[in-house]
């Protein structure tokens, strides 16, 4: 497996490598994050979320990732402009000089990219800001990549995130796994919510995985 490109910040290290297939992998200190085969996560995230606003004009993403997310917001016609936000200053750098496929998503002007922590623009920014907020930034809350991620699934995080909402909007946060205590998190914070698998049996790295949303409304 080749390295393609390696960053240091200071959560540590961050690794894109290139399997013998073409396959791209980033890794943090060591750990997978994502690939670009088995990507229907990422794009699920968007157009579930999508679906549930009738005109979601303005849609916060955290987490830029590999893009996939991004791209599957870009993709509907309704949304008017996106806020990336993603901690690692790496990742849009490695897509705007072509390392990482999706320079055209930068490119398009209904996007802004904010290179910082998400939980720290949500709770500068205005209130009713946006009409979705999709939280990626890590694997969910029993397997956290940075440990540090884990104030982002506490009530303080989510009702900050619900704050910068519009009425009639959602809040929705990726998860690995099932997570009752983020579940009861949500109930505390938004009253509206509920989980739902996004995808069943997804093949990873060999292993049959089930990803969940948690869905909170506005």
């Amino acid at each position: 497996m080749d390295e393609v490109a390696r960053a240091e910040s200071e959560r540590g290290e961050l690794v894109l490598r290139r399997r013998p297939d073409g396959t791209l992998e980033l890794r943090a200190n060591g750990v997978f994050v994502m690939d670009t085969v088995e990507t229907s996560t990422e794009r699920a995230l968007a157009t579930r979320a999508l679906e549930l606003h009738a005109r979601p004009a303005t849609v916060l993403v955290g987490g830029l990732g590999l893009g996939f997310t991004l791209r599957a917001v870009l993709e509907d016609g309704r949304v008017e402009r996106v806020t990336v936000v993603e901690i690692e200053e790496a990742l849009p750098g490695w897509m705007r000089d072509g390392t990482v496929p999706g320079s055209d998503l930068l490119a398009d002007p209904r996007v802004t990219v904010t290179v910082g922590d998400v939980a720290q623009v949500l709770a500068v920014s205005a209130g009713s800001t946006y009409d979705l907020v999709l939280l990626d930034v890590d694997n969910g809350p029993g397997y956290l990549v940075h440990d540090a991620n884990a104030d982002l699934y506490e009530a303080a995080a989510l009702e900050q995130a619900r704050r910068a909402t519009r009425p009639g909007g959602t809040v929705v946060v990726w998860s690995a796994a099932q997570a009752p205590g983020l579940g009861a998190t949500m109930e505390r914070v938004f009253g509206r919510w509920r989980s739902e698998a996004v995808a069943y049996d997804v093949d990873l790295q060999g292993r049959a995985e089930t990803y969940w949303l948690y869905v909170g409304h506005v």
